[in-house]
């Protein structure tokens, strides 16, 4: 996996969530993972087409994920209701639109699905054939992994 992918969505994720939430982040110590993984209970996933396929993964606990919500909306929300979820859905929007963004200004040429949104405990997301690359990211809120797996188009 080519480094000119993962920093753009490291990059992305840094700034947008430094923005949106006004908080220190820090990067934890970058790791790979096999191709069967669990999920930490709250993941937005985006799949990539075109020069490259794979898929970028922003996976949280529940109760990051909340905390997350509601500082975007500015209200303490009680539980991981639609409008929490659309608010993570969002936040994915936002880093990946960033990331992409620069990834064409790169030269790559390739297409998104929107996010979708995952919950659940004991989860597992099972890639054939491409290693993840796992960026933590650490703040007040808790820890989001940036999950990257993405290769070239044979």
């Amino acid at each position: 996996m080519r480094v000119e992918y993962i920093n753009p969505f490291v990059e992305a994720a840094f700034n947008v969530l430094r923005e949106v939430l006004n908080v220190e982040i820090k990067r934890g110590e970058l790791y790979l993972k096999s191709v069967s993984q669990p999920v930490l209970g709250v993941t937005s996933i985006v799949g990539l087409a075109g020069d490259v396929e794979g898929r970028v993964l922003f996976d949280m606990a529940e109760s990051t994920a909340l905390a997350i919500a509601s500082q975007m909306n500015g209200e303490k929300l009680a539980s991981f209701d639609d409008l929490a979820k659309a608010t993570i859905t969002e936040l994915a929007n936002m880093i990946t639109a960033q990331a992409i963004t620069k990834l064409h200004d790169l030269g790559f040429q390739f297409d998104l699905t929107p996010p979708a949104i995952f919950t659940g405990d004991n989860m597992q997301v099972t890639d054939t054939e491409i290693e993840a690359l796992i960026v933590p990211i650490e703040m007040k809120f808790g820890k989001i992994e940036i999950n990257v797996a993405i290769r070239e188009k044979n």
